[in-house]
């Protein structure tokens, strides 16, 4: 279906052509006098200088004809040459009806579907989830949503940090607290054990011990970076204990993850890379990529346009050992190995842009990826708390993301106990669900690479631009439907009839937006501009709801039209947060 501004294009480019003018001039626009007009086509300033004549005479001449076609209610030509439109309701509801026919409202697939992988989540094995690590997954989950929404394969990986020297620390740590564990023994050959020598609760305990302990105790440091060394080369034992920190890391991580409404595809770590690093080495080498600097092997990545110095991507450090840019070219290879992505795009800290600089070029330069294949770094800023630095515990440390969903909860819990009787479980049940809608509506209301302020306050406020206040329009529209439906109202048979007032064209208005809205949201992939239209989406139905009688209505045509209108909304909206990765509770 097309979108709203193209069809008015299209109408407009018509009039342009029978008053002899170039139809390349006649694209409309939303307007910016929302107070004058709806929308507005500036073409007749450009085509003035073609023709060699005066704007005004240039819109007048386009005006009349746009006056004999029908989309339009009222078009006016205003000095100095702008075309200012307003639509006729009957084109408006005609389009709203041919939406909600629609099982995508309108919103079409893309007719050129492609393979993207997105790089989100990164947390470390063997610790747990802190607020760092909320916005690559809450920005990388609605990505990966609205590309699915637009038709194209995607799939999701978390990028584990399971590699380097925190494994030796931990294997160090417990060789330490259990020396008579199978791993430690070199001559071992069994089998073994199923289960893992440690809890989730104990493996968060020993690495920051281990950790702590290496920063004063230099022989315990050189100890854990020869277990690191054999772990890395194929030690048999230590492979195990890999295995087990991964799996008990996973199962917690994917339960904390699932708490956020996200989830992955893929669960791959660094250490899925390491194969394909000696290979891809020995490829930099023979055709002449790579060279040593200081030992070090490194790729020239500069190019003669920058305006900042970018240093040479090192590839591996004088001792042989690989760093995070070997890990990620490694990763690039294998990921065009098994899936063959058109497009991979990284959600990580607007802090790495340099990393990702040099092992963009790198990977191209080198023939990792094919010269076609998009690889795009969506950087995102820092959330910080009210003091403006760096969001942290009351203590100063960094804060668990479980914790702060559990306070965002609790603080929800007693906001809808105190505003409406309900039994205990299902408020405990609608509190997660509109918290997490707080938290994050709360961050993704944000353009991504901006820094934001959290406010727990705030961010949980039924009023205002907040998530609770997009689910609150949403219940209100239910409980309408379900009221309408209780006193026995069916308004399957009907159809949207055109506005009979501006509240009410408002909204319609709004409602068209949606495809150009979700079209454009992926294309920038900026899941902020979903936020705003549903935040004005919102406030043009609150808007219609308290000026215009809905079930009050004596006329049931007009009721029923105006049922259809409603659960259109519904439909937009629900659509839109799902996208972001929430949902609405029946009632709040």
């Amino acid at each position: 279906m097309k979108k709203i501004l193209d069809l008015l294009t299209q109408e407009t480019a018509k009039a342009f052509a029978a008053a002899g003018y170039d139809e390349k001039y006649a694209r409309v626009s939303l307007s910016n006098r929302p107070d004058l007009c709806e929308y507005q086509c500036n073409g007749a300033m450009a085509a003035a200088k073609e023709y060699h004549k005066a704007p005004a005479m240039i819109a007048d001449a386009v005006t009349e004809e746009l006056r004999k076609s029908s989309v339009f209610e009222d078009v006016q030509a205003v000095k100095p040459g702008f075309i200012n439109m307003k639509l006729a309701p009957e084109f408006l509801c005609g389009y709203l009806n041919d939406m909600e026919k629609d099982e995508r409202m309108g919103c079409d697939r893309t007719e050129h579907p492609e393979t993207i992988l997105i790089d989100y989540g990164g947390p470390n094995v063997a610790k747990p989830l802190h607020v760092g690590h909320l916005r690559s997954a809450i920005i990388g989950e609605s990505i990966k949503r609205m590309g699915r929404f637009m038709g194209h394969h995607v799939i999701g990986d978390v990028h584990l940090g399971d590699w380097g020297l925190q494994m030796g620390l931990i294997i160090v740590e417990l060789k330490e607290r259990q020396p008579d564990l199978p791993y430690f023994d070199e001559s071992y050959e069994g089998e073994y054990p199923a289960e893992a020598p440690f809890t989730i609760a104990e493996l968060e305990e020993i690495y920051p011990t281990a950790s702590a302990r290496s920063k004063e105790d230099e022989a315990y440091k050189e100890e854990a970076m020869q277990a690191t060394y054999e772990l890395q080369h194929g030690r048999r034992g230590y492979q195990a204990l890999l295995q087990h920190i991964l799996n008990v890391s996973v199962t917690d991580l994917k339960r904390n993850y699932a708490n956020l409404n996200v989830e992955f595809d893929l669960w791959k770590g660094e250490s899925d890379a390491q194969p394909y690093i000696p290979a891809m080495v020995q490829e930099m080498k023979d055709k002449g990529y790579a060279y040593e600097s200081d030992g070090a092997l490194v790729v020239d990545v500069k190019e003669d346009t920058d305006t900042k110095e970018v240093p040479p991507c090192m590839i591996l450090k004088s001792d042989g050992a690989s760093l995070y840019t070997t890990t990620d070219l490694a990763t690039l290879v294998e990921r065009r190995k098994l899936y063959d992505p058109d497009e991979i795009i990284y959600v990580v800290d607007k802090r790495q842009e340099m990393h990702f600089i040099q092992v963009f070029r790198c990977a191209k330069k080198c023939g990792i990826v094919k010269e076609e294949t998009k690889l795009r770094f969506l950087g995102f800023g820092t959330m910080n708390g009210k003091d403006g630095k760096p969001f942290k515990t009351r203590e100063g440390g960094v804060m668990r993301l479980e914790y702060l969903i559990k306070d965002i909860d609790e603080e929800m819990l007693k906001k809808i106990q105190a505003s409406r009787p309900m039994e205990e479980a299902e408020a405990e049940e609608t509190a997660k669900i509109v918290g997490l809608s707080a938290l994050k509506y709360g961050d993704l209301s944000n353009q991504a690479s901006k820094d934001y302020i959290f406010d727990v306050d705030r961010f949980t406020s039924s009023e205002g631009n907040t998530g609770p206040y997009i689910l609150y329009t949403i219940v209100r529209i239910k409980s309408i439907l379900k009221k309408y439906q209780e006193e026995g109202g069916n308004a399957e048979d009907a159809r949207i009839l055109p506005c009979q007032n501006e509240s009410e064209k408002a909204l319609m208005l709004e409602l068209t937006k949606f495809n150009g809205v979700m079209e454009n949201a992926f294309e920038e992939i900026a899941p902020h501009k979903i936020c705003a239209y549903i935040y004005d989406l919102a406030n043009a139905f609150n808007k219609f709801y308290h000026e215009t009688k809905i079930l009050g209505t004596e006329d049931e045509t007009m009721q029923k039209s105006r049922i259809r209108l409603l659960t259109l909304t519904r439909r937009v909206l629900e659509t839109c947060i799902d996208v972001l990765g929430f949902e609405a509770p029946e009632r709040m």
